[in-house]
């Protein structure tokens, strides 16, 4: 096979990428050098906190890591690796979740999230008073809050995360539910807490993934879900039909430290598909599959 041409093709593309993330640099005064870690580009003054209240967010995040209930864990011992369950919702459906949310005045993330919760709460057959918290992780794509900010196709990703505890009792509505945990994330944003908190997070990933033996089981759930704030809007079909594309998913992992669920949705044709990934054998198929059908039945039947 011929090799590519460093100007064709994908290569060619890349090059072009990289091109780009130097003009938009150099034109913003940084000297030529190209910086694009998103900690670097954080806007002046958006991520400032006391040296104290960083010290205290090290002890606390841990501590909360600890005191939040999560998912059982099925096998500690086997080498881990990633695994994908699906679901999809066809397009009356998401109509109806779509025109729920927008009601509400909240985002599809704040009603994912708390379909998991229900999910997981059921999942534990506890008594009808017995509430268990759960943590929530948000992640924010902060490309078009950053300074400079990069290009659409950078690659890259430059996502910060916002981290709530949720509480969550059997009985309760999930509209109800819904909107508190979107409340919850929207006024931490307005906050910029996805930038206050972007170092001491980052810190904690890092030595949980250096250090696994001082995590319990080598495998810090560091949340229960994580869902991102926006879908990825997807109308493409036919372009994919072009092209010989039947079907493709888009997802990303970590392991030794980070949830136990990672919910990548895209509203693709108009019907919602979302991708969730988890770390296995730490969490079983069945465990999974059997979560993410009650999740799904859940968003279908909301409150009714």
């Amino acid at each position: 096979m011929e090799k590519e041409k460093e100007g064709d093709g994908v290569v060619g593309l890349m090059r072009e990428g990289e091109g780009g993330a130097k003009w938009e640099i150099e034109d913003e005064g940084c000297g030529g050098e190209v910086g694009l870690a998103i900690e670097g580009l954080v806007p002046k003054g958006k991520g400032d906190k006391p040296f104290w209240v960083r010290g205290a967010d090290l002890i606390g995040y841990p501590l909360n890591y600890i005191r939040t209930a999560n998912l059982g864990f099925e096998d500690v011992c086997a080498d881990r690796r990633t695994e994908v369950v699906r679901f999809q919702l066809d397009r009356d459906e998401t109509d109806h979740l779509l025109s729920k949310c927008r009601e509400r005045d909240i985002k599809l993330s704040g009603a994912i999230a708390a379909a998991a919760l229900f999910a997981a709460n059921s999942s534990k057959h506890l008594p009808n008073n017995q509430s268990e918290n759960y943590a929530v992780l948000t992640l924010v794509d902060c490309r078009g809050s950053l300074d400079p900010a990069p290009l659409d196709h950078h690659l890259g990703f430059y996502h910060s995360g916002i981290l709530n505890t949720q509480s969550i009792t059997k009985g309760e509505r999930l509209w109800d539910v819904a909107e508190r945990c979107y409340t919850a994330f929207s006024n931490a944003l307005n906050c910029n807490k996805h930038f206050t908190d972007m170092g001491v997070l980052n810190f904690l990933m890092c030595k949980a993934v250096e250090n696994p033996g001082l995590t319990l089981s080598s495998s810090m759930r560091a949340s229960y879900i994580a869902v991102f704030e926006d879908p990825v809007i997807d109308d493409s079909y036919e372009l994919h039909q072009e092209v010989g594309l039947d079907d493709y998913i888009g997802c990303a992992s970590v392991h030794g430290f980070g949830p136990s669920i990672i919910v990548s949705d895209t509203i693709r044709n108009g019907h919602l598909d979302c991708s969730c990934v988890y770390p296995s054998p730490l969490h079983s198929r069945k465990q999974m599959q059997e979560l993410i059908d009650e999740m799904k039945n859940i968003l279908v039947r909301g409150d009714g």
